[in-house]
């Protein structure tokens, strides 16, 4: 807190959990953070989870006050559940991820759809300064969900909606060298972002690389969404040399 330069923590998360902590389970977690919220050293209790059954357990035990969970428009219905659990328990929820680790470039839309639960707050992954204008403007003209953009999720859910790597990069470092959180979901940036720098000659020789690798799946282990990354990581090459190839064109990707 002297790092920090206050006298009490507003929110303190457990986090990345693979499991939520409670009085008496022989851990001791749950004890001490009481114990700093008895001393006024926290005012608040939360927890940040990937896994989406471990997330409705915490939010089901009635001993956190948030929950942070990654949520954009490409949530499944179940992930909508535990949003409206989190609203019928009076849990904060903070969404991370609303831009699904870069696959969502539409602004307007991703805001608009955080719209419609009173309880999310959302914390957009900002790098560039017009960026964050954009997002300040939000505040005071925020983007509401019309039909118009409602067909437009629609459309985009269609295309992109399923098991797909969110770039969290839990996966990493891959022992084999291996970039996961990028090659593993290449196929879909090349579409949904400037194309030029991920058809680089670095690039095609990271991906060729995975040609290569050895099936360890220790990166399936640590992946909090269970995703089969060797598979996913043989179908975004198979992907990347069509695209290189002609075979497939390359939609909405300009060349910058």
């Amino acid at each position: 807190m002297r790092l920090l330069r206050t006298d009490h923590v507003d929110l303190y998360q457990f986090h990345c959990v693979d499991r939520y902590y409670k009085p008496g389970d022989g851990i001791g977690m749950h004890e001490c953070v009481l114990k700093a919220k008895e001393q006024g050293k926290i005012a608040h209790i939360g927890a940040t989870a990937h896994k989406l059954e471990v997330a409705f357990e915490c939010v089901e035990s009635g001993l956190y006050e948030t929950l942070q969970y990654p949520l954009s428009y490409l949530a499944s219905d179940r992930e909508l559940e535990l949003v409206a659990l989190c609203e019928r328990r009076n849990v904060g929820f903070i969404a991370r991820k609303g831009l699904a680790g870069g696959l969502l470039n539409n602004a307007r839309a991703c805001m608009a759809f955080m719209t419609q639960s009173p309880n999310v707050v959302p914390v957009w992954g900002v790098q560039r300064e017009e960026e964050l204008d954009e997002w300040l403007a939000f505040m005071t003209a925020t983007p509401q969900l019309d039909d118009g953009m409602r067909a437009f999720i629609a459309s985009e859910r269609a295309e992109l909606a399923g098991d797909f790597c969110r770039s969290c990069g839990y996966c990493m470092p891959c022992p084999q060298d291996i970039v996961i959180n990028q090659c593993a979901r290449m196929s879909l940036m090349i579409c949904r972002a400037p194309s030029k720098g991920w058809l680089s000659e670095e690039w095609q020789q990271r991906m060729n690389a995975i040609e290569d690798r050895t099936e360890c799946y220790a990166c399936t282990a640590r992946c909090p969404y269970e995703l089969d990354i060797p598979q996913l990581l043989k179908k975004n090459l198979a992907d990347y040399r069509a695209i290189l190839a002609g075979v497939v064109d390359v939609k909405g990707a300009g060349e910058e």
